[in-house]
């Protein structure tokens, strides 16, 4: 079966009446509109909803929308966790050494290459990142967030300490 062979169900789809067409059958004169009323009448604009606000004026101008529960996190890379002096990393240590925002969760990512045998704390952890710590002999620990593991809370997780 082909795009060309596609047609709907016998008997789903009908011909759409014509009205207006006269005083014989079903669509003349008045064609269904009734009799008198704005219905009735070629000046309903589209999108009318009876005085009441349209939903064109309702909805916001600009497309889209922000997420109000969307986690953010400070990345850091392995590049610089081969750099970092010590064995223990944590989002502590990170923040005194001024690599991650005083505020907020940690992630760390895998660009670069990591040599040494790390002990790594953070909040999440990309793959690459996770199995290169593994492969260089070191080991990753997923620190829980502090909402819980829910929802976090609207306005995101900026606010929050750690």
């Amino acid at each position: 079966m082909k795009v060309h062979d596609l047609k709907p169900a016998p008997g789903s789809t009908r011909e759409r009446r014509r009205v207006g067409r006269g005083i014989a059958g079903k669509g003349g004169k008045t064609a269904g509109r009734g009799t008198k009323g704005q219905g009735a009448r070629d000046n309903v604009k589209p999108g009318f909803e009876g005085g009441q606000l349209p939903l064109t004026q309702r909805i916001p101008k600009l497309k889209g929308f922000k997420n109000p529960f969307r986690v953010e996190y400070n990345v850091i890379n392995l590049d610089t966790l081969e750099s970092f002096e010590g064995d223990v990393v944590d989002p502590d240590t990170l923040r005194e050494k001024g690599l991650v925002h005083k505020h907020g969760l940690v992630k760390v990512l895998g660009r670069g290459e990591l040599t040494r045998k790390l002990s790594v704390s953070a909040h999440a952890f990309s793959k690459s990142a996770a199995a290169a710590i593994e492969a260089a002999g070191g080991r990753t620990e997923v620190l829980p967030p502090p909402f819980g593991h829910g929802r976090p809370p609207a306005k995101g997780n900026a606010l929050t300490n750690r």
